[in-house]
């Protein structure tokens, strides 16, 4: 199996998302909001997707030594700073996570629901334990519930593909439906937002996806067994995205 068998593989799911309904129905502030209110999730435990594979392709322990594959431990950091350390709208150094929030305090959005959730979490913290007491809807548990089932497998190759083709390889398709959507709209402006979303649609597409695709590569290698798990988990990554967007499009109704 290669990538390009997996892209083939997640076309009608990624057309699904791409075509999804939810999109025309932001065409206010106050629709904008609650899609963003819940959206932040997503935006949030991508960052731990992406700071276990730090964690496993790198050295980040004392004292240090050297990891075992130099090209995923470069490719995967390039990643990192680009979405821990990017510079905002104002050329400040923030987070994407920090300047989504940003973005949402802007339009009025309620951000003391992500805020609360993240303010209980420690290095002691049971996560999934955390996720099911909080107060957040059952939809947005579930997302959350199999991010972290894919994080705590350990398995890079399968923590990777959620990442890529969960993630990274969909964002500059499903982000540009949402850019068009809010620009062709007078009565919303956000213009942190479409700040955030155009720079996630030009790292993605031209610097992060393609490392992301590379990784995978690597971490498969000639392994069939690890092509198809990662094929699988993929799958299951847009699944719950869909179920995700068709939720919060219930929300909007």
């Amino acid at each position: 199996m290669t990538i390009k068998n997996i892209e083939k593989e997640l076309v009608p799911l990624k057309l699904k998302l791409i075509n999804h309904k939810l999109y025309n129905k932001i065409n206010n502030s106050k629709k904008l909001c609650v899609f963003m209110q819940t959206h932040v999730f997503a935006v949030w435990d991508f960052m731990s997707l992406l700071k276990k594979l730090q964690q496993n392709l790198t050295c980040t322990n004392i004292p240090w030594k050297p990891s075992k594959n130099s090209l995923n431990a470069r490719l995967i950091n390039e990643i990192v700073l680009g979405e821990e350390t990017d510079l905002n709208k104002k050329g400040l150094i923030l987070s994407h996570f920090e300047m989504y929030l940003n973005a949402m305090t802007q339009i009025g959005a309620n951000t003391q629901h992500i805020r609360r959730f993240i303010s209980k979490i420690d290095s002691e913290i049971n996560i999934k334990e955390h996720i099911n007491s909080s107060n957040i809807p059952e939809y947005i548990k579930e997302f959350l519930n199999f991010t972290f089932n894919i994080i705590n497998s350990n398995k890079n190759h399968e923590i990777a593909a959620v990442f890529t083709f969960g993630r990274e390889d969909l964002i500059p398709d499903m982000f540009l439906k949402i850019v068009k959507k809010i620009n062709s709209s007078k009565k919303i402006n956000c213009d942190n937002l479409i700040y955030y979303l155009e720079r996630h649609i030009e790292m993605d597409s031209e610097e992060h996806g393609p490392m992301a695709l590379k990784m995978i590569k690597t971490l498969c290698g000639n392994d069939n067994n690890k092509w198809e798990e990662a094929l699988k988990c993929s799958k299951d990554a847009l699944i719950h995205r869909v179920k995700l967007w068709d939720n919060i499009e219930k929300s909007l109704n």
